[in-house]
């Protein structure tokens, strides 16, 4: 469905927040006090909260279903296994049934007063209302420096950019969520979807606090993988930089050996060449192994998106009146 410029002014909405879990059982009761005192004066809203839990291994799913019992709102979602946040979300947006869409983190990262403000410019005729970070203040320097490069180059390089210092923390229209769900791909990098279905979009400025209790799960390797899968999704740029990197080693090694050559003619003395011949033998071997790597990177994605497997599994769909 389509939206003008105003008309949702003094309408119900119904909303649903999205929010994968795993392993989360010390945040759960701290998140859902939070909507509770956020969300208790909002008569014009209709909240449902679709909880999914990505194969938790402590008491996650425990207490979401004993929170069900006296909160009708909590839909819980549980995979057969862990599957990864970006399945979880998926998985997430493909139950959720409100009429507006966030994905949000229990941890509270995402402060759900922020939501407010986004349905307040949703009701100006916008589809997508991004959360926008103004600041990485909690981060570490490391994490700062590297989401800094991979925005840099993921946006140098891909047809469709990535808005900066933007999550998953955003509200989607109905029809937002309709098209992502056309989206056939089972390595599903969501930042870079949400960016390409495009729609009207704007953002709000909010500061990102503190994790209220846990710790993340997101380590320097999962975050490595994370970035790569990005570029690799929406770019054949680093596929394409060989071509010509190719070409630039063999300009360069033409003009070695010609100028081997005509040393050789003009002074008949024999180049001394071991050390060289290591060093060029050596180099060309690291440049063709990176190649290889990079064109299995792409290769591996491939061969699992031909399998069609599903993105997720899901055990079961607990509803408040099951």
């Amino acid at each position: 469905m389509t939206h003008q410029h105003g008309t949702h002014w003094g309408e119900h909405v119904a909303l649903s927040l999205v929010i994968p879990v795993f392993n989360e059982a010390a945040t759960i009761d701290l998140f859902m006090a939070r909507i509770n005192d956020v969300f208790k004066d909002e008569a014009l809203l209709g909240l449902e909260m679709v909880f999914v839990n990505d194969g938790s291994t402590d008491t996650t799913l425990e207490l979401l279903l004993e929170r069900q019992k006296t909160d009708p709102r909590v839909r819980i979602v549980d995979l057969s296994r862990n599957f990864g946040k970006e399945a979880a979300l998926t998985a997430g947006l493909q139950t959720a049934t409100g009429q507006v869409v966030v994905p949000i983190d229990v941890d509270l990262q995402d402060p759900p007063e922020v939501v407010l403000q986004m349905i307040a410019r949703w009701r100006e005729g916008y589809e997508v209302v991004l959360g926008h970070r103004v600041s990485r203040h909690n981060d570490s320097w490391a994490k700062q420096t590297s989401a800094n490069w991979f925005y840099h180059l993921h946006n140098k390089i891909s047809d469709q950019p990535l808005p900066k210092n933007v999550g998953d923390f955003r509200l989607m229209d109905r029809c937002v969520i309709d098209a992502l769900q056309t989206l056939p791909e089972s390595r599903r990098f969501m930042k870079g979807l949400f960016a390409w279905v495009g729609f009207r979009t704007t953002h709000v400025d909010y500061e990102r606090p503190e994790r209220v209790a846990g710790e993340s799960k997101f380590n320097g390797w999962r975050l490595w993988n994370f970035a790569l899968e990005g570029i690799t999704s929406f770019s054949t740029d680093p596929l394409k930089v060989w071509t010509y990197l190719g070409l630039l080693v063999s300009v360069v090694s033409f003009s070695f050996a010609t100028f081997i050559v005509v040393r050789t003619l003009l002074t008949g003395i024999d180049v001394p060449g071991y050390a060289s011949l290591m060093v060029a033998v050596t180099f060309l071997g690291g440049l063709q192994l990176i190649g290889i790597g990079v064109l299995g990177e792409y290769l591996g994605r491939t061969y699992i998106e031909s399998k069609r497997r599903p993105v997720f599994l899901v055990r079961r769909v607990h509803n408040a009146k099951d």
